[in-house]
């Protein structure tokens, strides 16, 4: 089923999630719902909070993604990365390995929106698959840049955010109208107040 996507101006993509524990929770149709949602979007994650839920859960596939090469190993060993897409990542922590370098992103709650970001170019990575499993692996390039973008999105963290002073300058514009658009929306949706009956009923 696809689930709509939050857009910029909401507050839950400013909520940190909840952490999640895979034995308590059902998680299969709410995972299915947004892998379904980030294809259809044409993205290569997507976030709980982008659909209105602040918990610790991501999912993640780069299949389709030309722009960037991407490297991943487990135990210090290389591994094919289609074989471990898609990606689903619960209560993930990032380990940066290196100095952050500049690199372009985009992202589905920021639609047309693109710009320069600050991020390590590789990064160690610890995190809960949803069986409950330990997922524990080392990345970089494209998985690395999108495992981040993702993460800080479960902790209220925007990819503007990392941006320097005078690329967000640049893109300024166009987020004050999307703000504007999504709180507007946000006022179509509320219901109209109820009219009380006059106490005083004319014939």
């Amino acid at each position: 089923m696809l689930l709509p996507i939050v857009k910029y101006g909401r507050p839950i993509l400013r909520q940190k999630g909840k952490p999640i524990r895979p034995e308590k929770e059902n998680l299969r149709q709410l995972i299915d719902n947004m892998l379904e949602t980030m294809r259809h979007a044409k993205g290569v994650g997507l976030a709980a909070q982008q659909i209105g839920q602040a918990i610790q859960l991501t999912v993640i596939d780069i299949r389709e993604a030309k722009e960037m090469k991407s490297e991943m190993w487990i135990n210090n060993q290389p591994t094919t990365i289609h074989k471990h897409m898609p990606m689903i990542l619960l209560n993930p922590q990032i380990t940066p390995l290196n100095a952050s370098i500049p690199g372009q992103e985009g992202c589905l709650s920021f639609p047309e929106i693109y710009g320069d970001v600050l991020r390590p170019e590789t990064v160690d990575v610890d995190a809960i698959h949803p069986d409950g499993s330990i997922a524990k692996f080392g990345c970089n390039g494209l998985l690395a840049r999108v495992i981040q973008h993702e993460t800080d999105h479960l902790n209220g963290i925007l990819f503007i955010d990392r941006m320097t002073r005078a690329a967000k300058k640049q893109i300024q514009p166009a987020l004050d109208a999307l703000r504007r658009q999504t709180m507007l929306q946000k006022l179509k949706r509320k219901p109209r107040p109820t009219k009380l009956a006059s106490s005083n009923p004319q014939p």
